[in-house]
C-alpha cells in the first residue's frame, strides 16, 4: 500500500533517490553480508533463471556450499523453495536479509539472478558481486525504460560498477573481478568493455577463430527427450536439459565454473547431475496419453527458442495445443500480438488466457494477444478460443488433446501466484492445476 502510494506522490528522481537510500539501509542493517561471498550476478533477457540455477547445482555438485536468488528458486546452502514473490530480485531489505541468511549458513557463492528492472530500481546496490554473467540481450520492459538503449544502458551499469569495485578479499585470497560474456549476442563487446581482472566469452560459433581470450567453444550439439549431447573444446558434455537453446545456458555456467578454477574435465563430470529449472521446460506426467509442457516464456525470443525445441519433441501425427496470455503493468504492450503471432504460426491449437493482468483490463490483454494469433490464419472458435479464465483454458487444452498431441502452457512456469489489479496475488501453479484438471479427467475416463 506505501509503495503504490509513493509511486504515485513522488516525482520519479525522488523515488530513485528513496529507493537508492532505502538499499543502503538495508545493506547497513544486515552488516553488507555479500562482502563474506563470491557473489556471482547474472543478468540478460533470456536464459537468466536456468543459468542461474545450472551455475548454483555446479558450485553445490563441486562441493562449495552456495544460495541463490533467482526468478524461479531460492536457496540457502541444503535450503531450497519456490520463488513466490512475484519478482526477480527481491525487494532490497528481503535481498539483504536473504544474503544474511546465506552467510549464517556458511554459503562460499551466492549466486544472484539480477534484473534491469532491479537495477533501475536499486536493488543491487549494497551487493557486492565478483563477477557477471551476461547471457544475452533483446527487447524486453522497453515502457518502463523508456526504449531498448535505456534498458541496454541500465544493465551496463551493473558491469561499469563492476569495475569500479575494489577486489574482496575472502581468507586471505584476492578475489577476481570477472566478466563473463555470450560472444554470439550483437551487444557482447559493450558488456566485455570494462577493465576488469577476468573475462571469459562463450560461444557455439564453431568458426570463431582469432578471438582473445580463446571463448569456450560448444560443438556438435545434439538434442532430444533425453537432453543436450555437445561437445566444450572439443571434450564430451552431457546435460539433462530439454531444448537446443540450452547450450547457451550449459556454457555459460562452465564458464563459471572455469573462472573459479574448476577444470572442464571435472565440469563434464558435474553437468550430467545437474536438474532442471521447476517450470523451464518441465515435463508434466500425470497418467495421461499425451504430452504437456510448462514453459515461463513469455517474450517472443524466449517463445522462438522454445518452438525449436516443442517442434522436434512433438510426434509426426500429434498436434500442438499451445495456451498462452500476456503480461500487464504496462509491460512490452507491443510484444502481445507477436506472441500471438508465434503461438498461431506454429501451434495447430491456441487458446489465449488471462495471465498477470495487474491493473490492466484482462480481456484487452486477451484481445491483443488474440490479435497476432488471428493474423496467422487461426479463426475463433474453430483453431483459437479466447477463455480468461486460465484454469478453463487449460481445462480445455487439456480436454482437445488427443494420444500424440502436446500442450504446451507458457507464461508462468512455476510462478506461485496470478498477479491482478491493487497488488493482490492469487495463489497459482501452472504444474499443480495441470495435475488437478488431467485428475478429474481420469475420473471421467478422458
Amino acid at each position: 500500500m506505501l509503495k503504490r502510494l509513493l509511486k504515485k506522490i513522488l516525482p520519479k528522481p525522488l523515488l530513485s533517490t528513496y529507493h537508492f537510500t532505502l538499499a543502503l539501509l538495508a545493506a547497513l542493517f544486515y552488516r553488507f553480508p555479500s562482502r563474506r561471498m563470491i557473489v556471482i550476478g547474472v543478468t540478460g533477457t533470456t536464459g537468466k533463471t536456468t543459468t542461474s540455477y545450472l551455475i548454483a547445482q555446479l558450485l553445490e555438485l563441486a562441493g562449495f556450499k552456495t544460495g541463490l536468488s533467482s526468478t524461479a528458486i531460492f536457496k540457502v546452502g541444503e535450503k531450497e523453495w519456490l520463488n513466490d514473490k512475484k519478482m526477480t530480485m527481491l525487494g532490497r531489505l528481503q535481498t539483504q536479509k536473504l544474503l544474511r541468511q546465506m552467510v549464517r549458513a556458511g554459503c562460499a557463492y551466492a549466486v544472484i539472478e539480477t534484473s534491469s528492472e532491479g537495477i533501475l530500481q536499486h536493488r543491487q546496490v549494497g551487493i557486492h558481486y565478483d563477477s557477471l554473467v551476461f547471457t544475452n540481450l533483446s527487447p524486453e520492459h522497453l515502457e518502463a525504460h523508456g526504449g531498448f538503449d535505456n534498458y541496454k544502458k541500465t544493465k551496463l551499469k551493473l558491469f561499469k560498477n563492476l569495475a569500479r569495485a575494489k577486489n574482496k578479499v575472502i581468507g586471505g585470497r584476492k578475489i577476481p573481478r570477472t566478466i563473463i560474456a555470450n560472444l554470439d549476442s550483437e551487444h557482447a563487446a559493450d558488456f566485455l568493455n570494462f577493465k576488469v581482472d577476468q573475462k571469459i566469452t562463450y560461444s557455439l560459433n564453431a568458426k570463431l577463430t582469432g578471438v582473445e581470450p580463446q571463448p569456450l567453444l560448444a560443438a556438435e550439439v545434439q538434442s532430444s527427450a533425453a537432453g543436450l549431447n555437445f561437445k566444450i573444446n572439443g571434450r564430451n558434455f552431457h546435460s539433462p536439459l530439454l531444448g537446443d537453446f540450452n547450450a547457451y545456458n550449459n556454457l555459460a555456467a562452465v564458464a563459471v565454473l572455469c573462472s573459479q578454477n574448476i577444470s572442464l574435465e571435472a565440469a563434464a563430470k558435474l553437468l550430467p547431475e545437474t536438474k532442471p529449472c521447476p517450470g523451464r521446460m518441465e515435463i508434466i506426467q500425470a497418467g495421461q496419453p499425451f504430452t504437456v509442457v510448462v514453459d515461463y516464456a513469455f517474450e517472443p525470443k524466449a517463445m522462438a527458442n522454445l518452438y525449436q525445441t516443442i517442434l522436434k519433441l512433438k510426434p509426426a501425427n500429434g498436434k500442438i495445443i499451445h495456451v498462452l496470455g500476456g503480461t500487464g503493468g504496462g509491460r512490452d504492450k507491443a510484444r502481445r500480438p507477436v506472441i500471438g503471432g508465434i503461438a498461431g504460426q506454429n501451434a495447430d491449437l491456441v487458446i489465449v488466457t488471462n495471465e498477470d493482468p495487474y491493473d490492466e483490463d484482462p480481456a484487452e490483454i486477451i484481445n491483443q494477444v488474440a490479435q497476432g494469433v488471428r493474423q496467422k490464419g487461426k479463426v475463433e472458435n474453430q483453431t483459437f478460443w479466447k477463455i480468461s479464465d486460465r484454469r478453463e483454458a487449460i481445462h480445455k487444452a487439456l480436454s482437445l488433446a488427443k494420444a500424440n498431441d502436446l500442450v504446451l502452457i507458457t507464461g508462468k512456469g512455476s510462478e506461485q501466484a496470478i498477479a491482478v489489479k491493487n497488488g493482490k496475488l492469487l495463489p497459482w501453479d501452472d504444474r499443480v492445476v495441470v495435475k488437478e484438471e488431467i485428475k478429474k479427467m481420469a475420473e471421467n475416463n478422458f
